[in-house]
């Protein structure tokens, strides 16, 4: 049985849901000028919003500035007080406000006109003060709030988020905006670490589970256990046992293992990546040939493994 509180839930969701899809009706080519006039400029995107349009413009900021847009978000009062001179004539001013008249941000439009900057607006009523004084408007007016007094900021502030990722996007895809330039502005993250991070950086280099092809199977599995990766390296890399190995052996001929030496069940020829390769190039062949880990080779000469388990610590 749906609770009470999952009935409100579900509510809001589906007025925000249909506040989203309401603007696919609203959008016409205020959009493509806006995308254009950024694309043209030579200097930034300044995002100015009070209050929750301004908590949404400074993720609308961040989105940007991640994905290729330089950008800054500037608060309206600060911008009164002296922070205008941050604002070169070559920027796009993209200004927030549901109401079109949010005192702070309309008091910034005639310094914005003499500066020369091309204004672009998302509110939701597009007879506004903001709106009528901008070179683009994007309207991201909706049929209701969430709230259910109509006044707390809801399915409003979801329509002025969906449209700066809008934009974000078609800003994207008009650059051609890649994985690899993503991963620049996000070394700290899983992907920008994967992309920029070689190989050598992250292998295991220093004790590896080391055997000779005669090694006895008693000699291979003290080896693995010692190690502690899973595997043992046959001859400086001519081949590799992992533990799935043994296992397949041991179900095959369980009685006949022990008598067995390194060479009998050893895989040849394993693959290898080079130290200086990239992490999402490792991930790759581990991905294209189903197995967990990959020697290191340094000119020709093994110098650590790396296994699946490192690209995703």
């Amino acid at each position: 049985m749906t609770s009470e509180y999952q009935s409100i839930a579900k509510r809001v969701f589906d007025i925000e849901a249909e506040a989203i899809l309401h603007l696919k009706n609203l959008l016409d080519a205020q959009f493509d000028g806006s995308v254009e006039a950024i694309l043209n400029t030579q200097g930034r995107v300044v995002i100015c919003g009070m209050g929750k349009s301004g908590l949404i413009g400074k993720k609308i900021m961040a989105t940007f500035a991640s994905t290729g847009t330089p950008c800054f978000f500037m608060h309206p009062g600060e911008a009164f007080h002296g922070d205008l001179g941050m604002v070169s004539p070559k920027d796009v001013f993209l200004a927030l406000s549901n109401s079109g008249e949010t005192e702070e941000v309309i008091r910034l439009l005639p310094f914005l006109k003499d500066n020369g900057n091309v204004v672009i607006s998302m509110t939701g009523r597009p007879e506004s003060t903001l709106a009528k004084n901008s070179d683009y408007h994007l309207n991201i007016a909706v049929p209701q709030e969430a709230c259910p007094h109509q006044l707390a900021p809801t399915s409003s502030t979801t329509a002025t988020l969906v449209m700066g990722d809008a934009l974000a996007v078609a800003l994207m895809e008009a650059r051609n905006f890649q994985p690899h330039q993503f991963a620049r502005f996000h070394p700290g993250g899983s992907l920008g670490r994967k992309l920029l991070t070689r190989v050598k950086h992250e292998m295991k280099a220093s004790n590896l589970p080391m055997i000779s092809a005669d090694a006895s199977m008693t000699k291979v599995i003290h080896s693995m256990n010692e190690g502690r990766l899973g595997l043992c390296i046959v001859d400086q890399g001519k081949g590799i046992i992992t533990d799935g190995d043994l296992r397949r052996h041991m179900e095959k001929d369980p009685a006949g293992l022990m008598s067995k030496t390194a060479a009998d069940i050893m895989m040849s020829n394993p693959k290898t990546v080079s130290a200086e390769a990239r992490l999402s190039e490792a991930e790759e062949l581990m991905n294209q040939y189903k197995i967990t880990s990959l020697l290191v080779k340094d000119n020709d000469q093994l110098v650590g493994v790396i296994q699946i388990y490192d690209l995703n610590a």
